[in-house]
């Protein structure tokens, strides 16, 4: 199980992140350099101006490679992530306090004494216990501890949709990428008008290949990445909602005189 120290945000170590990063740079360099761009340049050889459909020459120019590997990172976030909701589900559910009985008055400092002697106290969904807890010692009132709840839910909900910042920036960037090599593109497509115009075009069909591709590889990354973003948000969704009824089912049982 995850350890109970790392943030409610679920986002991996910067350490974990910035070699996660360099890795994904690393292997689609590696695989351009050894496939992609061979793969391209006999395409060219041999289809000449058909080859602009070809798969490896739409993958071949520099802003592709970048949203692939921006592809990869982005996928080992949101993977990471799912990890985590999947991996600490029974922490955010589960009965802290089982072995007191419900049936009988809380003693409330041996029980906040146990809990925060936890390695878990940090965990995002025994801290609620314990502020709820602490409300109910404090004000002795069950509708004072459930407001604690909620506003722990609350608070939970928002560091799970800020931890998604990076995920978000990187699935806006790529398209942005895309319409840098499109802008790229059309730009040597117009320094090439003179030769287009004395009856040469191949090297104006070749940029415009360069601007059109690499907006059709951003976008359609992008749609990849929506989705498993659709699916991340949705897993979040789900947890924080378990985690506010398991607390309202295992919790408020306990708070009563």
């Amino acid at each position: 199980m995850a350890s109970s120290t790392m943030n409610a945000s679920m986002n991996p170590p910067l350490w974990l992140s910035v070699v996660v990063l360099l890795a994904s740079f690393t292997v689609m360099q590696l695989g351009y350099a050894g496939i992609i761009k061979p793969n391209a340049e006999v395409a060219q050889q041999v289809l000449g101006t058909q080859s602009l459909s070809s798969f490896w020459v739409i993958l071949k120019d520099f802003e592709q490679q970048v949203c692939l590997s921006l592809l990869l990172f982005c996928l080992f976030l949101m993977a990471y992530k799912l990890w985590r909701l999947v991996d600490e589900e029974a922490v955010y559910t589960c009965d802290f306090l089982a072995a007191h009985d419900k049936e009988q008055a809380l003693d409330v400092d041996a029980a906040l004494s146990e809990l925060e002697a936890s390695s878990f106290r940090e965990n995002p969904a025994m801290a609620t216990w314990i502020n709820c807890i602490r409300r109910f010692k404090n004000t002795k009132n069950v509708q004072h501890a459930a407001d604690a709840i909620a506003s722990s839910v609350d608070s939970l909900a928002a560091q799970l949709e800020s931890g998604n910042n990076m995920v978000r920036y990187i699935i806006w960037a790529i398209p942005s990428i895309g319409f840098v090599g499109t802008v790229r593109g059309i730009g040597q497509a117009l320094a090439q008008a003179d030769s287009a115009l004395a009856g040469d075009i191949s090297g104006m069909t070749a940029s415009l290949g360069v601007a059109f591709n690499s907006t059709l590889v951003a976008l359609f990354i992008s749609l990849i990445l929506m989705y498993f973003m659709h699916v991340l948000n949705s897993r979040q969704d789900a947890m924080v909602l378990k985690t506010q009824a398991s607390c309202e089912r295992h919790l408020l049982a306990h708070l009563h005189q």
